[in-house]
């Protein structure tokens, strides 16, 4: 038996076509950075719909024991070995290098990408993502503004940060869409689309940011990640 059969998230999510990489994960900014990367790179691929309350099953926290999506498993991983990798960063890193794209070959440019991969994972997701419970989630109900107002206040001063950096450039790094582009882009159209977010963060004065966003949003393979897997399942 193989990896992926004898793994215990298989009786659970079963794999249709066990040969091609699993992707388990759900339509947030997290989870649509390896979607979006998946449909840009054109590897095959099969996904399944984790939903929120589902990643403390047992079955999932036997693939990801941080109980987060998204994760995968790669029959066809280093050397020929079943790779099991969860966290959304040390993913793409992975996809870029097994595929040889969205990721520089050029040392100063691959070091940059993965700075501002950092930025995203250090910065943008966690604090946008703290606005949003904020603001609109369940620490919405929380009357004491602080919280709010903090999380507004650092998203703004990273938002400068990128609009400042966007001055003159497509992409993020030598105008080449990257995992660097695809890790922030979808935490922008979160806190435009589903936090209303925009006169809180200040978009109408970052117009390199949202021009950069309509160009990544503008890729089809991109726009397609944006839907995968399905919120139903």
């Amino acid at each position: 038996m193989g990896f992926l059969s004898e793994h215990k998230i298989n009786s659970r999510w079963p794999a249709s076509n066990p040969d091609i990489l699993q992707l388990y994960s759900f339509p947030t900014p997290n989870g649509v950075k390896v979607s979006i990367a998946l449909e840009e790179i054109g590897l095959p691929y099969e996904a399944h719909t984790v939903k929120l309350n589902e990643t403390t099953t047992t079955e999932f926290l036997a693939l990801n024991p941080n109980n987060k999506i998204p994760a995968i498993i790669d029959p066809n991983g280093p050397d020929g070995k079943a790779l099991a990798l969860w966290e959304s960063g040390a993913i793409l890193i992975y996809l870029a290098e097994k595929s040889g794209q969205l990721l520089p070959a050029d040392p100063l440019q691959r070091a940059e990408v993965l700075q501002w991969l950092m930025f995203q994972m250090g910065g943008v997701g966690p604090m946008l993502g703290q606005y949003g419970y904020f603001s609109v989630f369940a620490g919405s109900e929380i009357e004491d503004p602080r919280p709010r107002q903090r999380y507004q206040d650092e998203g703004r001063r990273l938002l400068a940060v990128l609009e400042k950096h966007l001055a003159g450039r497509e992409y993020l790094v030598g105008n080449t869409y990257s995992i660097a582009d695809i890790s922030i882009w979808p935490w922008i159209r979160a806190a435009k689309v589903f936090y209303k977010a925009d006169e809180a963060l200040g978009f109408s004065s970052l117009p390199n940011v949202m021009g950069w966003w309509e160009r990544c949003m503008a890729r089809p393979a991109s726009e397609r990640g944006l839907t995968i897997p399905s919120r139903e399942g």
